[in-house]
């Protein structure tokens, strides 16, 4: 024959945390309660049930065999229903923005202004991808992209975010005044840059600006620009760089820019889906970039 009606249920929480910790004092802790409370609904539950739930002594607490059969029911329970709450939760919540760009903006421009970003737009939740391949964001891999390129992708929603320009930056500890000096110098080359073209490199630099004696074919060569600025802040050479990944560094003074010319770059757009535009956090996202990027 099925009880009447289930008993109260603070009194099976209050049983719950009690079986749980072993100990009246760590339930009421955990619940948030007194000790006494605590006492009060055990003795709601074992007047509701006709029977006994714990063996109380001095050192310890111990289920009965009714609290054992309880206590498996209850583990369930309290299990399933927090799980419920926790779905609900989290289907109210926005959406991550799945974040695709190259690893150079990534590492040398966004990473050192997470914390800023994250404290100006505390609720968005940034998801991060690199990728030298273009994301297809109508598939939904992503939300967004920053991308390098010469011109905007007409088929998606692009803003531009940055004109990039090249320039030779090298340590300060170099002392680098005079074009003359270059020749002196350890260059460094960037190979495998598809943007922009003409591509930015020693060859564009003699034929502008000089001197007409530089040995460009000598020197260092990276695959990886980062690594280029590496050397460059250790003072082994002068590099020539995008003006947006070495710019931190110029603030800082660890590099310097010696000579005010400059090769033409490429530009950075913020690139997204047109049905993903006028998402509140791709808008919001995109408001706090282009703040920053000015």
């Amino acid at each position: 024959m099925r009880h009447k009606r289930l008993p109260p249920l603070g009194s099976l929480k209050a049983f719950d945390a009690v079986a749980k910790f072993k100990s009246f004092k760590r339930a009421a802790e955990d619940i948030g309660v007194t000790p006494t409370a605590i006492s009060h609904q055990i003795r709601i539950l074992e007047e509701s049930l006709g029977t006994a739930v714990f063996v109380r002594s001095a050192r310890e607490v111990t289920l009965t065999s009714a609290g054992q059969r309880l206590q498996q029911s209850t583990q369930r329970a309290f299990a399933d229903l927090q799980d419920a709450v926790d779905d609900i939760y989290h289907a109210q919540l926005p959406p991550a923005l799945t974040l695709t760009t190259t690893s150079n903006f990534l590492t040398h421009w966004l990473v050192p202004r997470l914390a800023a970003m994250k404290a100006s737009i505390p609720e968005l939740d940034l998801r991060l991808h690199t990728s030298v391949e273009l994301v297809d964001l109508e598939q939904g891999s992503a939300d967004v992209a920053i991308r390098y390129s010469m011109s905007a992708d007409c088929r998606l929603q692009s803003t531009l975010l940055y004109e990039d320009a090249f320039i030779l930056v090298a340590s300060p500890a170099l002392g680098l005044k005079r074009l003359e000096q270059l020749s002196a110098i350890t260059l460094f080359h960037v190979e495998n840059r598809h943007i922009p073209q003409p591509s930015p490199d020693w060859a564009h630099w003699r034929k502008l600006y000089g001197p007409l004696s530089l040995n460009i074919d000598a020197g260092l060569r990276f695959s990886d620009e980062t690594h280029a600025i590496q050397a460059a802040i250790a003072g082994q050479g002068v590099a020539i760089v995008s003006s947006l990944l070495a710019i931190d560094f110029i603030h800082k003074g660890i590099l310097a820019v010696p000579f005010k010319h400059a090769l033409p770059g490429g530009k950075y757009y913020l690139v997204t889906s047109k049905d993903k535009a006028q998402r509140p956090d791709v808008q919001a996202f995109k408001a706090w970039i282009i703040e920053n990027l000015k």
